[in-house]
């Protein structure tokens, strides 16, 4: 299809393999120049390393623990929640940017959290190609075991699951099916609230002031993205320059454009997709002096 489309051969080269053959490979082999990679930070540290001994160019679009914040003053609460629902739950929270730390100003906090427990109990668990599902499985039963894991490591410490919490039972027993969960009485050292649990989950956390969230969301080891509802447009301009993350959504969540920037900080990787810099990164710049 590259080439039907006016690419010349070898432009565009398929190498079928695993990660740790085919893709350790081509990290480690002298003659690839440059490496890009999205996926978590444990495999993004781990190419950067076997990478390094060649000196290759290395960009990494890594994981997420994307703040999703969430003022007093925003307009439509109930938006907001039906909003922050797509947020966590689109693809089974299965995406790098998933807004997985909901924070609400305390006086909204109710409303906010009300709506959003009602909007994950809408959802119908089931195999992807039913018409009936809203919500469908993980992408392996590795990936169920880590994200339950998570959720009963959280509940343990104290935590507590207003909706979900739990692989579905039934026919969906079998399947790789975890419920839409939302977790409350989440204080910010706990592992659900610091690690990528990247499935249908969302903590749930109150907030007094703009610098208060400003600094607990900053104080994550992820820096990908982030969300603010506000009316106050000032208000959001002073916090999206506060918070260290790659991409900042206001009053909306998960825009996105072929033309703008895509790309973290942190543990959520180095260098960007899309954009002038997405391009820029794959070229190298020489500086040619000639005497006349």
């Amino acid at each position: 299809m590259i080439e039907e489309v006016g690419f010349p051969p070898g432009v565009l080269n398929v190498c079928p393999g695993f990660g740790e053959t085919a893709g350790d490979a081509l990290v480690r082999h002298p003659d690839v120049a440059m490496i890009t990679f999205t996926g978590s930070a444990e495999v993004g540290a781990r190419i950067a390393a076997a990478a390094a001994p060649t000196l290759k160019q290395v960009s990494l679009e890594l994981g997420g623990k994307s703040p999703n914040i969430v003022f007093d003053d925003a307009d439509d609460l109930r938006r907001v929640a039906a909003e922050s629902a797509t947020a966590i739950f689109y693809e089974s929270g299965q995406v790098c940017c998933a807004g997985s730390r909901l924070m609400v100003q305390s006086r909204a906090y109710d409303e906010v959290v009300g709506g959003l427990v009602d909007e994950a109990r809408k959802l119908r668990l089931g195999p992807g190609l039913a018409p009936a599902t809203t919500l469908g499985p993980l992408v392996s039963e590795e990936q169920a075991e880590r994200v339950t894991g998570f959720l009963r490591e959280g509940i343990a410490a104290g935590a507590r699951a207003l909706t979900g919490g739990e692989r579905a039972g039934g026919p969906l027993a079998n399947g790789y099916f975890v419920e839409p969960t939302v977790i409350a009485d989440v204080a910010d050292d706990m592992t659900v609230c610091r690690e990528e649990i990247f499935g249908p989950a969302v903590v749930v956390q109150r907030f007094e002031s703009l610098e208060e969230v400003a600094n607990r969301a900053n104080a994550s080891a992820y820096a990908l993205s982030a969300c603010i509802w506000t009316a106050d447009l000032r208000k959001a301009q002073k916090l999206a320059a506060m918070v260290e993350v790659g991409t900042v959504w206001s009053s909306c969540y998960g825009n996105v454009d072929a033309n703008v920037p895509w790309g973290g900080f942190k543990k959520s990787g180095y260098g960007k997709d899309c954009g002038r810099e997405g391009l820029e990164k794959f070229l190298r710049t020489k500086a040619v002096w000639t005497q006349l």
